[in-house]
């Protein structure tokens, strides 16, 4: 028992270092907050997590330590995602003279869920996880926690390291994307209903970080097929 918790704990801590920086899923999930409520925020970080589940099965399965044999199939996977982030782009600078009390169609809140789940599953930035750490995350041995976590890992390298191995530590690592996925939203509209003027705000930082991602995934894929 005295090593389950630590480990659960630390798994914790793992989901929500990689969820918690900004990029192409916390900019999905932030637009559909704030112009469509938590509940479709919720949704789509559920999304975005339900891609890791999948790598997760994958990767216990040796399958997504195969597809790292193919350079050819990261690359399209890369481009894939870049042409999506672009689209999703589009849609969020459509988005920008909403507001999340004038709301958007009821019945679109559900495609969050599938927008942030495509992009997941051809995020290079996951596939890469899954196929490095997430596959080391099954072995038994040691991780660096928070030496993974982007931008301030090399800071904050050996500050937390746990076994790895442990079902404590998986389920903890689910535990903080779930934490993120439902939290994020939640801190999003609380912020939203204080200040009217914030939905649009989000749309358009949305629009900018999506379609900066998009235009860097399409050129790393065609420097790969080119190579």
């Amino acid at each position: 028992m005295s090593s389950v918790l630590p480990s659960l704990g630390a798994g914790v801590v793992f989901g929500l270092a990689l969820a918690a920086p900004p990029g192409p899923m916390n900019a999905v999930i932030a637009e559909e907050s704030v112009v469509r409520g938590w509940a479709a925020g919720a949704r789509a970080g559920l999304g975005a997590m339900s891609a890791d589940a999948i790598f997760f099965v994958l990767a216990a399965l040796g399958l997504v330590a195969f597809v790292n044999q193919f350079p050819t199939v990261q690359a399209l996977m890369i481009g894939v995602g870049g042409v999506l982030m672009l689209y999703f782009a589009y849609g969020a600078a459509r988005e920008m003279d909403t507001t999340f009390r004038e709301a958007a169609d009821p019945d679109a809140d559900s495609s969050g869920f599938s927008k942030a789940f495509i992009l997941a599953l051809t995020n290079p930035y996951q596939i890469l996880f899954w196929l490095t750490i997430g596959v080391g995350l099954l072995e038994t041995g040691t991780v660096d926690v928070l030496s993974h976590m982007p931008y301030l890992g090399e800071s904050l390298s050996n500050f937390l390291v746990v076994q790895t191995g442990s079902p404590a530590l998986i389920l903890g690592f689910f535990a903080g994307l779930i934490l993120w996925a439902t939290g994020f939203p939640a801190a999003l509209v609380a912020a939203e209903q204080r200040v009217d003027s914030f939905a649009p705000a989000v749309a358009a930082l949305s629009a900018l970080v999506l379609g900066g991602f998009g235009v860097a995934f399409i050129w790393d894929a065609a420097q790969s097929l080119a190579f």
